[in-house]
């Protein structure tokens, strides 16, 4: 996410201990065991989700664990997805990306500069295994015409596996710190979007996001275009020149869960692969 994993916002989080799982009781805030197992819930398109590998305190463990924050996977469920969670360990990418019909990549740590030719900047904060892991699931999925979407990190992922470059710490760059306020603390930029865009036809010609991160794009890859841009010009949506649906967005739209279009058109475009 370009962003310190110590400073992402607090927010409730999945534990990653079992791959079965129920609908949303959004209620309650937890997955319905009356709908666990249901014939709706596993007919829905399986979303991929990357997960991270970090130290977690629940109930009385405090142990190395694969945490996602909650509010991916109510969004993946809000869009009528069946969301699974990935863990950054091991190979075998061909047989993962078998069970899958979409991939989302989450945020969380900065990816390491040497996967770009670069030295780290001091602010960068890096989980280099999980770059390995995450970088050889989406050449896969691309093999494959899997589906992707991107969120913060995840764009930049995306960027950095088509050939890349970031900035490193935006704010030396653009010289301020709205896309990042403060630890734990979201900004609100407007997004402007390119006419003719995947992300336009989903979004409109402006969008106002929720964002947290210090990095952007610097050079971008080949096979991506530019969609979207914040005031000061940073790139904040990309997508691939192809026909498939690869996009990334450098925002958080996971934090709106009342505003699923990402992830709908994730899950739609999943549900065609599996038609």
């Amino acid at each position: 996410m370009a962003s310190n994993d110590s400073e992402a916002p607090a927010t409730r989080a999945v534990v990653s201990e079992t791959s079965s799982m129920g609908t949303l009781d959004h209620s309650r805030g937890v997955v319905s065991d009356q709908t666990r197992g249901s014939k709706d819930f596993h007919a829905r398109p399986r979303i991929g989700v990357t997960t991270y590998l970090e130290r977690a305190s629940y109930g009385v463990w405090d142990q190395e664990s694969a945490v996602l924050p909650r509010s991916y996977v109510d969004a993946v469920v809000a869009a009528a997805g069946a969301p699974v969670l990935l863990p950054p360990l091991g190979g075998a990418y061909a047989s993962l990306v078998a069970g899958l019909d979409g991939l989302v990549l989450s945020g969380g740590a900065d990816i390491d500069p040497s996967e770009y030719g670069q030295q780290p900047h001091e602010k960068t904060v890096t989980r280099p295994g999980r770059d390995t892991f995450e970088l050889e699931l989406l050449r896969e999925a691309l093999r494959a015409g899997l589906p992707v979407l991107g969120v913060c990190r995840g764009f930049e992922l995306l960027n950095v596996a088509f050939g890349g470059t970031l900035t490193q710490h935006l704010p030396d760059v653009v010289g301020h710190t709205a896309h990042q306020p403060a630890p734990a603390l979201y900004g609100t930029n407007r997004i402007t979007l390119a006419p003719g865009s995947r992300v336009a036809a989903l979004l409109g010609a402006e969008t106002k996001v929720r964002c947290y991160h210090h990095q952007a794009i610097d050079e971008l890859g080949g096979g991506l275009t530019a969609t979207g841009w914040a005031d000061d010009g940073t790139i904040e949506a990309i997508e691939s020149t192809d026909a498939g649906f690869v996009l990334g967005v450098q925002w958080h739209p996971e934090e709106v869960l009342d505003d699923p279009r990402l992830f709908r058109a994730l899950v739609t475009a999943s549900r065609k692969g599996t038609e």
